[in-house]
Formats: C-alpha cells, sequence, structure tokens
C-alpha cells in the first residue's frame, strides 16, 4: 500500500507540475495571439487543476508522514 501511495504521490506531482507549465504557456500563447490547447481550456483553469493535484500530494504526503510515525 505504501507503494502505491508513493508512486501515486511521484506521478500526481508531475502531473501537477506539467500543468501548471501547460497553463503558463497558454498564456505567453493567449497574449501573442495563437493557443496551445486549442481554446479547450483557459490558462486559470489549468493552473487550478494543479493547485488540486498538488493538494492531493500534499495529503498523500502527510498520510505517509502520519504512517512512519506509528511504526
Amino acid at each position: 500500500m505504501t507503494l502505491l501511495t508513493s508512486i501515486l504521490s511521484r506521478f500526481l506531482f508531475v502531473v501537477a507540475f506539467a500543468l501548471a507549465g501547460l497553463g503558463a504557456w497558454e498564456h505567453l500563447a493567449r497574449l501573442l495571439g495563437y493557443t496551445v490547447v486549442r481554446g479547450h481550456y483557459d490558462p486559470w483553469r489549468l493552473l487550478e487543476y494543479s493547485a488540486v493535484a498538488m493538494l492531493f500530494v500534499i495529503a498523500l504526503q502527510l498520510r505517509e508522514i502520519k504512517l512512519s510515525q506509528r511504526g
């Protein structure tokens, strides 16, 4: 179970940074009159998804810390 949460935490961490980077690129592209995601998502919506993913990463890390304190 700890291996699964560790892998999930790392995966969500990478996804969160990818979404944040994509949101930044989308914002810069829109300033120049282009789009990266073809207008399907606003840059701020991508950053919100990134923040939600980071909240899950924080929750998983706190759970791992709590379980390591017990044993």
